[in-house]
């Protein structure tokens, strides 16, 4: 390992995409490693990968045997990222949802922090002044809403954007966590590592981005999906 940071990527039949946002991460940040996490795409994606890897040592692929469910997929980047002995791990969606210009200022806010003012998650943030989201549904826009709602009303979140993947932790502080702990298979993983790091007094800081809904490839949340996030938000509730 060369970098400090190591950026990651859960894919599900994301070859429409992959290519080019690979390209893109490193144009944009060239010193940091890229890990995919690939659940048996059918079309593919996760072959495409391994077959990169080989000539493109800063790639690294972690094929599993199925769609195991994303929170699942983060929990094995986040062991990966500690085995390796990385100090930053940067995560953003597969499909160019979220602006990859903005990496190097999430990676900055956490590694340029000081310490008496330290920020150990950085947060890309579609929530606060300046952020937004772009080709939404009215249905999907109240949905996000109403997940993050519930998410600081239930397990008392201070931050605007909880239910965000867009993110860049600093890796000692998830090392302070027992992740057998946590619950979340799905989607509500995102609030779910959030609650448990705010028990760890974890500083996180949210930075405006603009989300743009996928242009190529099927979209992976759906009702179904943001029920059961809704459903694990509460049952952690109970537990806590």
């Amino acid at each position: 390992m060369t970098s400090d940071t190591l950026i990651i990527l859960a894919t599900y039949n994301e070859m429409p995409n992959l290519p080019d946002l690979l390209d893109t991460i490193f144009e944009t940040v060239p010193d940091v490693d890229v890990l995919v996490v690939d659940d048996n795409s059918p079309d593919g994606t996760g072959r495409w990968a391994e077959e990169k890897s080989r000539t493109e040592s800063r790639l690294h692929v972690l094929c599993r045997p199925g769609k195991l469910g994303l929170g699942t997929a983060v929990l094995d980047a986040f062991d990966y990222a500690m085995k390796n002995g990385y100090q930053y791990l940067i995560q953003l969606d597969a499909d160019f949802s979220h602006p990859v210009a903005v990496i190097p200022e999430l990676r900055a806010a956490v590694r340029d922090s000081l310490p008496e003012m330290p920020v150990d998650v950085a947060i890309g943030s579609r929530y606060v002044r300046g952020g937004g989201t772009e080709g939404w549904s009215i249905q999907r826009k109240i949905m996000s809403r109403g997940i993050n709602t519930v998410a600081r009303l239930v397990l008392g979140l201070k931050t605007c954007d909880n239910s965000g993947s867009f993110r860049c932790y600093r890796v000692s502080k998830l090392r302070e966590l027992d992740l057998s702990l946590v619950r979340s298979r799905g989607y509500s993983f995102f609030e779910e590592i959030l609650y448990r790091l705010r028990k760890k007094g974890t500083t996180f800081l949210e930075i405006p981005i603009l989300f743009t809904d996928r242009t190529r490839g099927d979209s992976k949340i759906n009702k179904a999906e943001s029920l059961r996030s809704l459903w694990t938000l509460l049952t952690l509730r109970f537990h806590r």
